[in-house]
């Protein structure tokens, strides 16, 4: 196993380098670049309406509007733009490799102080958006499994699938309309984590006050991944009562509740706890763009968003860079996982 763990961080670095590679080819022919956006915002209009590439010409379209050849090749320096290419890309590899993201070109901070307060706004919502799935689906699921073809197992399946075909944004707008004083109830905060007496709320109603402004979000997050746990709970549980061992425990006189909980859920909860370590790191950069949006979140969704229409590559490489670093120790853990729950499984090569 430790052989397995070490080949595979040393495929990190030839996984990231590809991944980095690939941003930056696509970001050099993508027309709109911070030089552009930057002197178009300079100059009146829009970014994107001058073409050209990240780091090449601008095109006649600046030289009409007044602006000066000798100002465009002071942003490009500024930009870092000026170097070859070969250059710029080693040092973005020197920069995400040591993280030292350097500054946004837009909100003129560190990209770190920029993701360390975009970063609450992300985790409360994907930490606890990612607890509920498992502490409402995994139940339900066992349930479903155990009365299959039932009333119950039927009616929930209706539900829960009905659930996973409505977009988180559309239920939000329904949400709101229904519970955030629109044509009907006023039940719930729609802007923000906190109201605006957050400071002078004690600890308790601070709690309770930041909870009330995450039920609308948080439903809209976790409704969509309900079928997919439930079921795949369900699917396993029923594998594993038609096996000899449960007809087994059966024949010994234990009763259902002993052999559900005690012997094949041990079994049932293999594929779902080993994606548990992967799942519960990638919640970190797994915003959604559009629910922070309706909500007026700011989170890190929002702020990729803006950093790719803006252009402000800082950003953009180092949110990419983090997410796949993460996703890619996720993947490692839950593969170690898998190991720690299930012995039988082993990664070494048979030597038959």
């Amino acid at each position: 196993m430790l052989v397995y763990c070490l080949k595979r961080i040393l495929l990190f670095i030839p996984t990231l380098l590809g991944i980095v590679l690939a941003t930056f080819l696509i970001i050099q022919i993508v027309p709109g670049g911070p030089v552009e956006q930057m002197i178009m915002a300079r100059v009146g209009g829009q970014g994107g309406e001058v073409s050209g590439s990240a780091g090449g010409g601008i095109g006649d379209k600046l030289n009409k509007r007044g602006v000066d050849q000798e100002q465009i090749e002071q942003l490009r320096k500024l930009y870092g733009f000026d170097k070859p290419l070969h250059q710029r890309f080693f040092n973005w590899c020197y920069k995400l490799f040591t993280f030292q993201f350097g500054e946004s070109y837009f909100y003129h901070r560190k990209v770190i102080d920029l993701v360390k307060d975009k970063l609450p706004v992300s985790v409360s919502l994907g930490v606890i958006s990612f607890l509920l799935t498992y502490l409402i689906c995994i139940p339900l699921g066992i349930a479903k499994g155990v009365k299959v073809g039932s009333t119950f197992d039927v009616v929930t399946s209706i539900i829960v699938l009905i659930g996973y075909s409505v977009p988180g944004f559309v239920l939000g707008v329904f949400l709101i309309v229904l519970f955030g004083g629109g044509s009907f109830w006023d039940v719930f905060p729609i802007r923000g984590l906190v109201s605006d007496n957050f400071d002078s709320l004690t600890p308790v109603g601070k709690f309770l006050d930041y909870l009330h402004h995450l039920v609308l979000p948080i439903t809209c997050m976790t409704i969509g991944s309900f079928a997919v746990m439930t079921n795949l709970t369900r699917n396993t549980v029923l594998e594993h009562i038609k096996q000899q061992y449960v007809l087994t425990a059966r024949s010994k006189g234990l009763t259902e509740r002993v052999i559900i909980w005690k012997h094949v859920l041990r079994n049932a909860m293999i594929p779902l706890v080993t994606g548990f370590a992967g799942g519960f790191l990638t919640i970190f950069f797994g915003s959604s763009l559009l629910i922070e949006t309706l909500f007026s979140l700011d989170g890190l969704g929002l702020l990729s968003y803006e950093s790719v229409i803006k252009r402000d590559y800082p950003v953009v490489m180092a949110n990419l860079f983090f997410f796949s670093l993460l996703y890619i120790i996720g993947n490692l853990l839950s593969d170690i996982m898998y190991v720690l729950v299930d012995p039988r499984i082993s990664f070494e090569t048979s030597k038959d």
